[in-house]
């Protein structure tokens, strides 16, 4: 099994990578495992509970949150090849080293609401080349298909991480001596599946298209699917994901009616445009549910959108009944 650092010297290598690109990814991932020591350690280092704080979407910020956003800004400002940054946790870019020639966007903690009572969360993140001239917001809003790199860090049972060049999938684990090592090359989501992940309680909000289709896989092998389905949540993005990612199945988080001028509750920029760039190098498929998610030209650091994504079968489905 190749390091974690074997690996990018023959990924590179093979395709043709830039070494400043690498550097990059380099430095995010060493972000990580700082997190990963936080989280690991919760109660007994003080960094469980709230922080008294809130972010941009109003929402309240768990203590991790705020660390891991943190060491995330200080870590990739000292790589000369990061010009900026975003954050889900912070209202506007961060502004990093001006020759650079890369940018990054994270999700510092994806299922925070999880922190405290010990279940799955990980770190989301993007990477963009840096257009000509000089930085500014507009300079990330690019659409998904232009990331150059993405993946996600996840602090479960194992801290795992999981990255793809636009080359394929791959995943590595961490060791005791604080080394990832790679663990599973080039994974594929199985195009069929009879699992789903969607937060029921929000039901009577979801649109038509979007009751029907879940109203099909409640009927079972009665129903016009023919088969049964079995459902999963675990209200973090990031594990919903990876259990996808390893065994199949199809994640929805739709736009409901509670507030029409919402897209959605997920953030294009820090995690439906990375997962989704996961998701696809795996044989998988994204939309929201009406287009391509990765062919979507945001507007906004924060915007929102709905999100449907995993097996290529129920994807392709959700997308027919929206037609």
């Amino acid at each position: 099994m190749k390091t974690f650092s074997q690996y990018l010297i023959v990924h590179s290598q093979e395709n043709h990578i830039p070494k400043e690109l690498i550097s990059t990814v380099e430095s995010i991932i060493i972000a990580c495992k700082q997190i990963s020591r936080n989280v690991r350690l919760g109660a007994l280092s003080g960094v469980l509970g709230e922080a008294g704080t809130g972010n941009i979407q109003g929402e309240a910020q768990k203590k991790l949150d705020v660390i891991a956003n943190q060491i995330l800004i200080d870590t990739l400002r000292t790589n000369p090849n990061v010009a900026g940054l975003a954050s889900e946790e912070e209202d506007n870019f961060v502004a990093a080293n001006e020759q650079g020639g890369y940018l990054v966007l994270f999700d510092p903690l994806d299922g925070s609401s999880n922190i405290d009572v010990n279940i799955s969360i990980g770190t989301i993140f993007s990477v963009l080349l840096k257009p000509l001239g000089s930085l500014k917001t507009e300079s990330f809003l690019q659409k998904g298909s232009e990331q150059v790199a993405a993946g996600y860090v996840l602090y479960g049972v194992q801290t795992l991480l999981v990255l793809t060049f636009k080359h394929g999938v791959h995943v590595f684990t961490l060791n005791e001596q604080g080394e990832f090592i790679e663990t599973k090359s080039l994974p594929q989501i199985p195009e069929q599946t009879a699992e789903f992940a969607i937060n029921a309680s929000n039901q009577r909000h979801w649109e038509q298209p979007i009751q029907k289709y879940i109203n099909e896989l409640l009927a079972g092998k009665d129903g016009v699917r023919e088969k049964n389905y079995n459902m999963r949540w675990v209200a973090s993005m990031v594990a919903e994901v990876h259990r996808i990612l390893m065994r199949g199945g199809v994640f929805l988080y739709p736009k409901d009616n509670r507030d029409p001028s919402k897209a959605g509750k997920l953030r294009l920029m820090y995690e439906a445009n990375p997962l989704g760039l996961v998701v696809e190098q795996a044989g998988g498929k994204i939309t929201n549910p009406r287009e391509n998610m990765l062919e979507i030209q945001p507007t906004g650091l924060h915007q929102r959108v709905a999100v449907v994504l995993g097996s290529a079968e129920e994807v392709g489905h959700v997308r027919e009944l929206h037609i």
